[in-house]
């Protein structure tokens, strides 16, 4: 196992700057995720990691070590892509054996190794199987044991999910988190989609346009997103973001008052703003309840979509889209009206600057 350290690392290709000094340190043994919509530069950063790109600037350091100038096979590392590229003429057994065999292993060496991993990722049964026998998720497992058997000292994941459908990307998951336990070793992981991110990562790493927006827990990003750009990206359906100018502000929080002219607390510490400042309310849709109570607003149903367990709603409110979560049993009409509670505990609020002022 190793830890990973990134400074200042930029990468450029011809003069578009992709990566703009990122710096990161990853932990031993543990499991972090990129994420970011596309063009971020979350494959590129994994790459670069890898040494498939070349650093146009700064240090990567891996357990220690600075690997600017060494190979992929040298850094110890081992990666897996979302494309399987299995060999269709081997078998499964051939196929994770492969790498081993070109490093002229020692063949008692390599079955040992081979038929640990198999046992690892529950394939034992296919060794003898070729490629086009096995499933997407049986493929997918046979890739990544390819990886196993080299005992990396850090793994690397560019999206391996994207190739399966729903239901297995679910199963996947679950294999990649027990795997992760198991083995113990430091994994970096790319993917585009935030439910992996979100059940997978120790930590997330949110990049936008090339540098890191926030790094941390799960749980950290969604209920303390530093901007306005985590605070979008980070759940599902995004935050509710409504445009509002800042009535007051006191040691316990601050008073707004919405563009449709609702006045609303929020339990912030905005004491470096003043009133009348632009600022942007933020409610995510499972924290608006039903109901007339004081601090609340009236948005108008478009749509409403019930899925058994919960009912979306969809409205508008002046002129900002609403997307409101609401208990499976409760079922809004199109054109009505639907009161909403907006608790000061759970709203968030940002600057003109997209800065998020602390929650208190």
């Amino acid at each position: 196992m190793a830890d990973v350290r990134l400074t200042g690392v930029t990468k450029r290709f011809g003069t578009t700057e992709v990566l703009k000094g990122i710096d990161l340190e990853i932990a031993d043994g543990e499991f972090v995720v990129f994420v970011g919509p596309s063009g971020c530069g979350k494959s590129t950063l994994l790459r670069t990691i890898a040494g498939l790109e070349e650093a146009s600037g700064g240090d990567i350091a891996i357990d220690g070590r600075t690997v600017n100038d060494l190979s992929p096979s040298d850094r110890g590392i081992a990666m897996v892509f979302q494309s399987y590229a299995l060999y269709p003429h081997m078998s499964v057994y051939e196929n994770m054996a492969f790498g081993l065999k070109l490093a002229k292993a020692d063949k008692a060496e390599i079955d040992r190794r081979v038929r640990g991993a198999a046992e690892t990722l529950n394939i034992s049964d296919y060794l003898d199987r070729k490629p086009k026998a096995l499933s997407g998720g049986q493929r997918q497992r046979v890739a990544i044991g390819r990886a196993i058997v080299r005992e990396p000292k850090v793994f690397l994941f560019d999206e391996p999910l994207s190739n399966l459908d729903a239901a297995l990307r679910v199963r996947m998951r679950y294999e990649f988190a027990s795997l992760h336990e198991r083995l113990k070793t430091t994994m970096v992981y790319v993917t585009h989609d935030q439910v992996e991110a979100m059940t997978l990562a120790d930590r997330i790493v949110v990049l936008n346009g090339g540098v890191i927006e926030q790094v941390g827990a799960p749980m950290e990003l969604y209920e303390r997103p530093r901007n306005l750009f985590v605070a979008e990206f980070i759940g599902s359906p995004k935050m509710n973001l409504i445009p509002a100018q800042v009535v007051s502000v006191t040691a316990k929080g601050a008073t707004v008052k919405t563009a449709a002219g609702d006045t609303l607390k929020v339990a912030v510490d905005a004491s470096g703003a003043k009133a009348g400042d632009s600022v942007t309310l933020g409610i995510r849709p499972e924290h608006m309840a039903p109901g007339g109570k004081a601090g609340g607003i009236s948005a108008e149903v478009t749509f409403a979509e019930t899925l058994g367990h919960a009912t979306y709603a969809y409205a508008t409110y002046g002129e900002t889209a609403l997307t409101v979560q609401l208990p499976g049993d409760v079922r809004p009409e199109a054109g009505k009206a639907i009161a909403l509670t907006v608790p000061a505990e759970q709203a968030h609020l940002f600057g003109a600057d997209g800065q998020a002022f602390p929650r208190i």
